[in-house]
């Protein structure tokens, strides 16, 4: 007795390499090959082959030639409403089994299931769908009627182009339903958070191929954002989570706010999934009470990462982080990170140095975050740091401690201030120096972006002004600012084409450049300014060739984002930056410029970053090429 033969299952990259897999003749089967005939659009036969229970069965042959002509006709009403929703009104479909045709009504399904048999085991019964598309029909009128007067809905609901029609669009189901779905939305922007399609009667004339639609909506009233309820997450207190909601009782509806109201809620590290929904009805005021349901991430996480470039050398970073320690979101984070800067008379990192003490950099940190103080939209910020850097022009050894109350205005603005203490030791061309600075610093944010690591739309601005006292033992006295703004613009809906920018500068005032700490004086260079040049190499010099680092900065990045895959994208690029000895930027100082050309992966955590580089307008001691190599976005 011979076993039956299992149907063969090609080896095949998402049908990148050869054609689409196919039965194998079996003895206890009557397998079969089907074929659509007469197209001529591909995506109609992929739309075909959807619709298509034969196409979709074909590896699972059935018993019989009886069940295979059965098949077949089962396939006629799905055919011809498949070729109905994409717009060919006129189509016609044929059907044959191993030669022989059989009906919708499904005469000669008999002689069809004969002939099929003959082919059991020894090969592929053949099955056609011949295909008359005939014309593509196209929409001449749309009118879209309101259901509460049954008279043409009033036009200013809806933006100037949404009711035109336009004469060449294909009269087909997933066109309506898009366009459907654009009024509702639209309707929806406008307060009316009920809006439904009640209902479409599409009328089509076969001789002039076109078809005329009248719609009915039900805007239904007029609303207004009612009651927050919080759901899920009982390990995380609900007052902090309500800090992040920013939307008023009674306010319009709008799913922007709706939209922002989530990505504001899931900023709080100890939440997971975030999901914004509308209540089912009006409230008694004629609002719409709001659903926010939540999900607890796990409590505690680590995680590590690498990076390298031939001009700042290697590093390596990790991390732990508890993000709820006492059930409030509190968020306590431990940092460390070590690399490798060898300084020598190159501007490259030519070759990993001995592994001792003096060639040794990083930082150690720890922050804690206490957010909604009391309820409130004020959240506690402590940090302290411990850094080792070594740059051309510098070495230092510093401890920093900050403490701020930050309040947020929104869920894109904020400001923040406090208090800062910093001392510790450097070297520089100045000589060796023991310093200590207490500051008071303000700053703001404004972010407005879709993305943390990869933006696509929106703008970030981050602005700092510090004023320092002497007040301490080797106190400096100064006042230390910067500010960077960046806006990111997508060309098309799915953002594969991004043109990003970013501008930076800073300045110090009140101190001379050999009083300012050298690790507070204003360099350019590196993976986040100058793509190019070596990291803090951009700096005024002494008159002897020794940069000296300076009391002010100016830096510009131009990209354009360009995807060529989902996951693959290339960035070429061109910076600009220099530091300048005057307490305000002097335009009239050489810039230095880069240019370069990226390479990204991206993931579902961010996008892998390769950008090779090179100086424009080189100084002999710079490297001719810099390759970095991180996670996010450079800026």
């Amino acid at each position: 007795m011979v076993a039956p033969l299992a149907p063969a299952r090609a080896f095949d990259f998402f049908g990148l390499f050869g054609a689409p897999e196919k039965a194998q003749p079996r003895p206890d089967a009557v397998a079969y090959d089907i074929e659509f005939k007469g197209l001529d659009d591909g995506k109609l036969e992929q739309v075909l082959e959807d619709a298509s229970n034969s196409w979709r069965l074909r590896l699972d042959s059935p018993g019989s030639g009886v069940g295979l002509a059965r098949r077949v006709v089962a396939d006629y009403p799905r055919l011809s409403d498949a070729l109905w929703a994409s717009g060919y009104f006129n189509a016609s479909v044929r059907a044959s089994v191993a030669g022989v045709y059989v009906s919708p009504e499904g005469k000669g399904v008999e002689a069809a299931a004969a002939a099929a048999e003959a082919y059991r085991g020894a090969g592929l019964a053949p099955v056609v769908f011949e295909i008359d598309q005939g014309p593509l029909f196209t929409l001449r009128h749309v009118v879209v009627y309101d259901a509460r007067t049954n008279a043409p809905i009033d036009p200013a609901l809806f933006s100037r182009k949404a009711l035109e029609a336009d004469p060449d669009h294909p009269a087909r189901a997933a066109n309506m339903r898009a366009r459907g779905a654009e009024w509702v939305d639209q309707l929806r922007e406008k307060s009316y958070p009920l809006a439904k399609i009640v209902s479409v009667r599409p009328v089509v004339f076969h001789k002039e191929h076109v078809m005329d639609v009248a719609v009915t909506i039900d805007p239904g009233p007029k609303a207004g954002i009612g009651a927050v309820e919080l759901s899920g997450s009982p390990g995380v207190d609900p007052n902090v989570i309500r800090s992040f909601i920013y939307l008023e009782e009674g306010e319009p509806y709008s799913p922007k706010k709706l939209a922002g109201t989530r990505k504001s809620v899931a900023r709080i590290e100890a939440l997971g999934g975030v999901k914004v929904e509308d209540g089912a009805h009006l409230d008694k005021n004629g609002n719409l009470p709001i659903l926010v349901e939540t999900s607890e991430r796990k409590r505690h996480a680590i995680g590590a990462s690498a990076m390298f470039s031939n001009i700042n050398g290697p590093a390596l970073r990790a991390y732990w982080v508890d993000r709820n320690l006492f059930g409030g979101a509190e968020r306590l984070r431990f940092d460390l990170e070590g690399g490798l800067a060898y300084y020598n008379n190159s501007a490259a990192f030519l070759s990993f140095p001995e592994l001792k003490a003096s060639n040794l950099v990083g930082v150690a940190h720890v922050g804690f975050v206490k957010p909604a103080l009391s309820g409130t939209r004020n959240d506690l910020l402590l940090d302290a740091s411990a850094v080792r850097e070594r740059t051309v022009y510098y070495w230092a050894a510093f401890g920093n401690f900050n403490g701020a109350i930050r309040h947020r205005f929104s869920d894109t603005a904020s400001i923040q201030a406090g208090l800062e203490i910093e001392g510790g030791q450097y070297f520089d061309v100045y000589g060796l120096h023991d310093y200590s600075l207490l500051g008071f610093p303000i700053s703001g944010t404004y972010d407005s972006t879709d993305n943390a690591l990869a933006p696509t739309r929106g703008v970030r601005v981050n602005a700092r002004v510090a004023p320092y006292v002497k007040a301490l033992p080797h106190g400096v006295g100064m006042v230390e600012s910067k500010g960077q703004a960046s806006t990111y613009y997508a060309l098309d809906e799915d953002a594969w084409y991004i043109l990003a920018g970013r501008v930076a500068a800073g300045s110090i005032v009140g101190a001379s450049v050999e009083n300012v700490p050298a690790n507070r004086r204003f360099s350019a260079g590196g993976g986040g300014s100058v793509r190019g040049y070596r990291y803090r190499s951009i700096s005024p010099e002494n008159g002897f060739g020794w940069p000296t680092g300076g009391l002010s900065l100016f830096e510009a990045s131009a990209e354009a984002r360009i995807k060529v895959t989902k996951n693959i994208g290339i960035v070429p690029f061109l910076d600009a930056g220099a530091a300048f000895s005057t307490p305000w930027p002097d335009f009239g100082s050489t810039m230095r410029v880069a240019a370069g050309v990226g390479l990204r992966y991206y993931t579902g955590i961010g996008p892998i970053r390769v950008d090779l580089a090179t100086p424009l307008n080189p100084r002999p001691t710079d490297s001719r090429f810099a390759l970095f190599i991180g996670i996010g976005e450079s800026f």
